[in-house]
């Protein structure tokens, strides 16, 4: 089924002392690199267990876990906001700030330029006190009248918005010749040392610890710096949906691109960013085998058929035991980084029908190696897939299920056949934190890693006119994966 390739077109051979602090000796004869198995390692186990039944006409799983709305409307406020937010970038802030999170958001604009708002924002609980976390409120009347009556996260202020100027880019041309000179974020990615730069008061909060006075981390970039691919002529018309690898030896790479099961001659892709903005060559094994792949031609679900595979979101690490187990200790062994993939799947138009939520996971030391991606498409409790009607979507409810049943056969009965409709047409996920409030202690420095027992925030965009999160334990996102070849 699988075919070793060179795993890129402009791949430079490790090891080199320049680009890695981890080298680990040679594999075998023909390759560069040595790790342990994943499917080997016993820290991984936990990633391979499906508690979870799949659904049995979409493929995916559904988790407890239900989606909530962002509003960036503060209560009180007296004249109504009708713009529309969407691409929620959620980050959560230490753990000695007055505030949880700050989320930064597009606004649908005209097209002649882009706007980025921010702004600091807390979740408020609705229910009882068993249903609430540490350091949140109940939700007020006004709270209910913005977010529903799940609650969920609001700006404590007006969002501010993000003055950013037009991207400096050695190369734009083609359909996205005029994207150099418009201002503001396309898909902005959140981190941070950067978006001090933007947001001063995030300076003074960095600086604050009481466990560990400073000036705050140091700021990788002070001005708007483009990262470049290395070669040149390997940039895309647009780089996006990248992603950084944060290492614990505070080095940094950048993840360009998945391998493409389409052609067989497009790896994986990233780099080692060396300052400026400037990046090393492609580093990827070149006798990685690819771990996705294409299965078109053996499948019968039309509705299957046709995906291509996007990175999403950021990355996060994570040590694949719980955080409370005293035996748990974080190491270059047991440690990896994970991120969501989208298979997505486009309409006859060739519009976007749905993004299918997908976890992969990465080695956390160079050259990153892949150790496994999801078995099944996650969903949460109240999401549904486009390109199944509504009783489908639900089969994997089973109250939804007997209402379906028992209301099927009944003469004139049409879809949902008295159960629950399909929800939004799709959605996608562009960022991943670790939750607020995981500990008192946390520091900065310990925001890109935790424990499987963890909470992590994900921002949904909705129909590219919404926004909503989601929070889940970090095992339960990263369960039933499927190893990836060696």
């Amino acid at each position: 089924m699988f075919t070793a390739v060179n795993a890129s077109k402009n791949h430079l051979p490790p090891p080199s002392d320049f680009y890695y602090s981890y080298y680990k000796g040679a594999r075998g004869p023909n390759s560069t690199w040595a790790s342990t198995l994943p499917i080997t390692n016993s820290a991984f186990e936990v990633l391979w267990q499906c508690p979870t039944k799949e659904n049995r006409f979409t493929n995916h799983i559904r988790l407890p876990n239900i989606v909530q709305n962002i509003t960036q409307i503060p209560p009180g406020s007296s004249v109504p906001d009708t713009r529309i937010f969407w691409n929620p970038t959620i980050i959560s802030l230490p753990s000695w700030s007055r505030n949880q999170y700050i989320v930064v958001s597009r606004i649908v604009t005209d097209g002649e330029h882009q706007e980025n708002v921010m702004c600091e924002a807390n979740i408020c609980y609705t229910g009882s006190d068993e249903d609430k976390r540490d350091g949140e409120k109940s939700c007020m009347e006004d709270d209910l009248n913005l977010l529903g009556p799940a609650g969920g996260m609001k700006c404590k202020e007006s969002p501010i918005a993000l003055q950013v100027p037009p991207t400096p880019a050695e190369q734009c041309g083609g359909k996205y010749e005029n994207y150099v000179d418009i201002p503001g974020f396309h898909d902005p990615r959140v981190f941070w040392s950067d978006l001090r730069s933007l947001y001063s008061p995030l300076q003074t909060l960095l600086g604050s610890s009481p466990r560990r006075p400073s000036l705050g981390p140091l700021k990788s970039y002070q001005t708007l710096t483009e990262l470049t691919r290395n070669p040149p002529e390997t940039r895309a018309s647009m780089e996006k949906n990248w992603m950084l690898f944060f290492t614990s030896s505070g080095e940094s790479y950048i993840h360009y691109d998945l391998s493409n099961p389409r052609k067989a001659d497009q790896g994986r892709t990233f780099a080692k960013l060396i300052g400026n903005g400037f990046t090393t060559p492609n580093l990827t094994d070149p006798l990685e085998v690819p771990c996705l792949y294409n299965t078109d031609s053996t499948e019968t679900d039309e509705a299957k058929k046709g995906g291509t595979w996007h990175q999403a979101t950021n990355s996060l690490r994570l040590v694949p035991c719980k955080r409370e187990d005293s035996q748990c200790n974080a190491s270059g062994a047991n440690t990896v980084f994970f991120a969501i993939i989208h298979h997505k799947f486009p309409n006859s138009l060739g519009l976007p029908l749905r993004y299918e939520r997908y976890f992969m996971v990465w080695s956390a030391v160079p050259p990153f190696s892949l150790i496994g991606v999801s078995k099944h498409p996650i969903l949460m409790a109240n999401e549904t897939a486009s390109g199944w009607t509504p009783s489908q979507n639900w089969d994997d409810d089973d109250t939804n299920a007997r209402i379906v049943h028992d209301t099927k056969t009944r003469r004139n009965a049409t879809e949902p056949y008295g159960g629950k409709d399909n929800w939004a047409y799709f959605t996608y996920t562009v960022s991943m934190a670790y939750a607020w409030g995981r500990s008192k202690n946390d520091e900065v420095e310990d925001k890109n890693i935790g424990y499987l027992d963890d909470e992590v925030v994900l921002g949904i965009g909705v129909e590219d006119k919404g926004q909503v999160f989601a929070r889940v334990r970090a095992g339960d996102l990263v369960q039933c994966l499927r190893a990836c070849p060696r």
